[in-house]
């Protein structure tokens, strides 16, 4: 009977979701091992995030372009390859700035610091130039280097301009809010379940393109493609687009998220 009720407890631990708390501290220490990292590898892990990130703008140009231009439902259905970037990034562990407003914020608030306020501060500001740097280089490759053809790199401007050209500096901060709160939420829910992570982002970042919420590097991405062909100048680009969905995203990844996943375990840890 003893074997049997240890084995009973056994599944019930298995079946169970793990705690707040644990959850808590598995993404807390996955923030301290980010922040240990040397500059060089956080840089190039971010250069490669901005890179990669590149696909959704390509993935959703190739569906617009292949898909009639009389379809309903055109739009919506080429929404469905703005995930692809954040499958390779984020499964692939490379840096994205918008993971870090809770993966080393945690450790932040936890214990408070100057020491950690400025460590968290030294890896955004790496992770963030990497992600620029290579958003950018992206954009002039497949641009000025013909990586792609005319008909999909006009595709990915027409994706591109719809989803940023028209929007106000405003606009793109506070639909960057949610954004930044939904991919928060990717790191946290990948900390608390024991598969899926696939549809985890999948989902989420797909709710992200939805919702028409800016991001700042798959924003960053489209941004320089209309910087590159010429229908957007610097000013533009800087001060109305990555600027505001930089501070949308921080508030909603750190401002909202981080802090309230904090708060609810405060007093327990």
């Amino acid at each position: 009977m003893a074997d049997r009720d240890s084995a009973e407890r056994g599944e019930i631990e298995d079946r169970s979701a793990p705690r707040a708390t644990v959850v808590h501290e598995a993404v807390r220490k996955q923030g301290k091992e980010e922040l240990s990292r040397p500059a060089g590898s956080l840089f190039w892990s971010g250069v490669a995030a901005g890179i990669a990130i590149t696909a959704s703008i390509i993935a959703q140009g190739a569906l617009h372009h292949k898909l009639p231009a009389e379809m309903a439902s055109r739009t919506l259905v080429s929404q469905l390859g703005y995930p692809l970037g954040f499958l390779i990034v984020i499964l692939g562990r490379l840096q994205l700035f918008t993971e870090q407003t809770i993966v080393t914020v945690l450790p932040l608030v936890t214990r408070p610091s100057g020491r950690a306020l400025a460590a968290t501060a030294r890896l955004w500001g790496i992770v963030l130039l990497g992600n620029l740097v290579g958003t950018g280089a992206a954009a002039a490759i497949n641009t000025y280097g013909h990586l792609v053809s005319g008909e999909l790199l006009s595709a990915m401007v027409a994706v591109s301009r719809e989803s940023l050209l028209y929007r106000t500096p405003s606009e793109v901060l506070l639909q960057g809010i949610p954004a930044g709160f939904l991919i928060a939420t990717v790191a946290w829910l990948r900390a608390a379940s024991s598969g899926g992570e696939f549809w985890i982002v999948l989902t989420l970042t797909f709710a992200i393109v939805l919702g028409d919420f800016t991001h700042v590097v798959a924003g960053a991405a489209e941004a320089f493609l209309l910087l590159c062909v010429g229908e957007a100048g610097p000013g533009q680009v800087i001060g109305g687009m990555i600027l505001p969905a930089l501070v949308g995203n921080v508030i909603g990844g750190t401002g909202l998220f981080a802090l309230l996943a904090h708060a609810q375990v405060r007093q327990e840890l």
